[in-house]
């Protein structure tokens, strides 16, 4: 299965610009219950004894929806979670009233789970669902270009084979099409060079975190 590519970073300031344009209420959190429940309180402006939280959640929650306020709770890296705190959370928000969106990013792992007879009563809770897919390399290499126009670099700064071997390593995933780009960069500033060539750019993937798992026990032997 192809992993979630698309930068967390990127969603999230959607989301934010959807919440200054409109009454949102906007909470990423963390992924267990107890530390999910304490930083809706903080995004709620809730100060309250544990024991208490979940009842001033509920009724800050309809004094959120009183005041025609939409609220989204984004959790980031939802495989990661147990399926039993998504359990908790689902008989939490059940007590919410209706105009409340819980919206979970994670790999395809979560999916499997939801998936499973035994977890049936979450998976009926999900009302949609994207499956979000790498980008293609036309679509990164212009992304690339867009990136240089903002800081009025040219766009022949990476030439045509440093390009190609970013790609290529990028695999569709932004995030990693950028540490390379800048990665490049720097390697190319370190010698004084205008443009970014291939060996700049097989110099930032010989360290230690772009190598294979393989070629990091190879290393680890030759050590």
């Amino acid at each position: 299965m192809r992993r979630n590519w698309i930068r967390w970073s990127i969603v999230l300031r959607l989301i934010n610009n959807l919440s200054r344009s409109r009454k949102t209420n906007v909470s990423q959190t963390l992924h267990t219950d107890g530390k999910i429940i304490r930083q809706l309180a903080l995004s709620m402006k809730i100060d309250a004894p544990d024991k208490q939280l979940e009842k001033e959640l509920i009724q800050s929650a309809y004094k959120h929806v009183r005041d025609r306020k939409n609220l989204f709770t984004l959790i980031d890296e939802a495989h990661l979670l147990d399926m039993n705190t998504l359990r908790k959370l689902r008989l939490l928000f059940d007590k919410f009233p209706p105009k409340n969106n819980l919206i979970l990013f994670g790999q395809p792992e979560l999916l499997h789970q939801l998936v499973m007879q035994v977890n049936a009563d979450l998976k009926s809770r999900v009302t949609y669902s994207a499956n979000l897919l790498p980008l293609n390399d036309f679509d990164l290499e212009a992304f690339i270009q867009r990136e240089l126009e903002i800081v009025k670099l040219g766009i022949n700064t990476f030439d045509e084979r440093a390009i190609e071997i970013i790609l290529r390593h990028a695999q569709g995933n932004l995030r990693l099409c950028c540490h390379l780009c800048y990665g490049s960069l720097v390697e190319a500033c370190r010698e004084n060079k205008i443009t970014v060539t291939i060996r700049h750019v097989n110099n930032v993937l010989i360290q230690p975190h772009w190598r294979s798992h393989e070629q990091l026990r190879e290393m680890v032997r030759e050590i």
